[in-house]
C-alpha cells in the first residue's frame, strides 16, 4: 500500500512512525471499506452462473484487494482523519 503523506507537519513525529500510523490509518480504512463492499452486495455471485462455493469463498479476498486499490487513490478520506487522530494520540502521550 503507498503511503499518503501527512497533512499535519506541526505534530513532531518521527519520520517512520509517521509512516508507520499512516499505514496503520489505511489499513483500517480498506477494512472498513471491504466490509460496506460487502454489505453492497458486490461480488455476490449470480445463480443462474456463479462460481459455486469456491467463488463465495474466495469473494472476500477480491473486495479486500479492490478495497485496498481504493485506498490507494484516495480512498474516501478516512485514513487522513483517522492519521490526524492517531498522531493527536501519540503526540499527547
Amino acid at each position: 500500500m503507498t503511503t499518503i503523506p501527512a497533512s499535519r507537519p506541526d505534530l513532531p513525529l518521527a519520520a517512520g512512525r509517521t509512516a508507520d500510523l499512516m499505514r496503520k490509518a489505511q489499513a483500517l480504512e480498506a477494512a472498513f471499506l471491504s466490509q460496506m463492499l460487502a454489505h453492497a452486495s458486490l461480488g455476490q455471485t449470480s445463480e443462474s452462473f456463479g462460481g459455486g462455493i469456491g467463488e463465495a469463498q474466495f469473494a472476500s479476498f477480491l473486495r479486500d484487494e479492490q478495497a485496498s486499490l481504493m485506498v490507494q487513490r484516495g480512498g474516501v478520506g478516512l485514513a487522513e482523519q483517522i492519521f490526524r487522530t492517531l498522531a493527536e494520540r501519540d503526540h499527547a502521550q
